[in-house]
């Protein structure tokens, strides 16, 4: 596989989580635009897999930079690598992210804060620094990847599905406060992914890849779950020239599930 097409020739997109799953196929599928790509996350050796994989699939450079977004000193790390590997940061997809199980009156303390750590703080002060750095070239634009589960949110994902709803008010409040230094910020609305982490959580469940592949057919309207490469094509979509006029906005990939 080759360069597909130029819509990003010559930006520069750092997306966190970016070794795996939803972040590696947006990764890939900028990549495969022309974007020179920066991956971050914690497993170095799965970072630097990734960062192989996509430069052998696509021919356009890749950067792994070791980040534990919960840490402000590595927030501030990864930009500062981006943009002297590369000279400029063009846009940030705020991917990283868990969603450990618990109800309002079963979710500890400890689990309400690592939500909030990973799923809020990282996103606030990964584009705090990217937001800087963004001003000083000229502009740029920021992806919140987002969740259905933010307007209501499923009864066992609480900490999640509020810190889902935190990250959608990140995104407007960069969109209304930033749009004068050409910065654009837009929300994702992802539905129900088969993404890697999907499969493996239905598997400790004891439902294997096809019975999950059958529940989502049977339940989400478009008639299939969707795939890390629906996501992507979304988020190439937003980081482009093509949305220049689009911000502080949703854009629904859902199939149709889940929609309030």
């Amino acid at each position: 596989m080759n360069r597909t097409g130029t819509r990003l020739a010559g930006k520069t997109i750092v997306i966190t989580g970016g070794a795996r799953g939803i972040g590696k196929g947006i990764a890939l599928k900028c990549a495969l635009q022309g974007a020179n790509v920066v991956l971050a996350g914690p497993n170095e050796q799965e970072g630097e897999a990734a960062v192989r994989d996509i430069e052998q699939q696509t021919g356009s450079e890749a950067l792994y930079v070791r980040t534990d977004v919960t840490k402000v000193d590595d927030c501030r790390a990864l930009m500062a690598a981006a943009a002297e590997r590369f000279g400029r940061i063009d846009g940030l997809v705020n991917n990283a992210g868990i969603f450990p199980r618990g109800d309002l009156l079963n979710t500890p303390e400890e689990l309400f804060d690592s939500v909030f750590d990973v799923n809020v703080k990282g996103a606030f002060y990964c584009s705090q620094y990217a937001v800087a750095a963004m001003i000083e070239t000229g502009g740029g634009s920021i992806v919140q990847i987002g969740s259905t589960n933010a307007y209501v949110g499923q009864p066992d994902l609480a900490a999640y599905s509020i810190s889902k709803g935190a990250s959608l008010t990140l995104s407007k409040h960069i969109a209304a406060h930033f749009g004068g230094q050409r910065i654009r910020s837009n929300w994702i609305t992802v539905g129900w992914v088969a993404s890697d982490g999907e499969v493996e959580l239905h598997r400790k469940m004891g439902i294997g890849k096809d019975e999950l592949a059958a529940m989502g057919a049977s339940i989400v309207p478009s008639g299939r779950l969707q795939t890390e490469e629906d996501i992507a094509f979304g988020a190439v979509y937003l980081l482009s020239d093509e949305s220049s006029q689009v911000t502080g906005t949703e854009l629904a990939i859902t199939g149709g599930h889940r929609l309030w």
